[in-house]
């Protein structure tokens, strides 16, 4: 098992709340809003999104990672640790 459903909840009422903002900066691109305040909403949706990342990435830390290497397996764990470290240098770059 990877999450909790409780984790995935609170997810899922996230990625809906982004997906919100998402729209609205549609609808403001559409009704050509002022770039400023398109920005300012988009530059919202950057952080929502950061945030929704934190709260993925500490969920898995918490479980997936701690349950792998926990469980006495080396080979496991490494991978685990090796995939999240590839993750970190990649966001790093962006």
């Amino acid at each position: 098992s990877h999450e909790h459903p409780a984790d995935h909840r609170a997810q899922l009422s996230r990625v809906n709340r982004i997906e919100g903002q998402v729209k609205g900066v549609k609808n403001m691109i559409e009704e050509g809003k002022y770039c400023v305040d398109i920005l300012t909403q988009i530059k919202a949706v950057r952080s929502a999104l950061k945030g929704l990342e934190l709260q993925i990435l500490e969920g898995h830390a918490e479980h997936c990672l701690l349950s792998a290497v926990t469980s006495g397996n080396k080979e496991v764990a490494q991978e685990k640790i090796s995939e999240i470290l590839e993750l970190i240098k990649k966001s790093s770059k962006s």
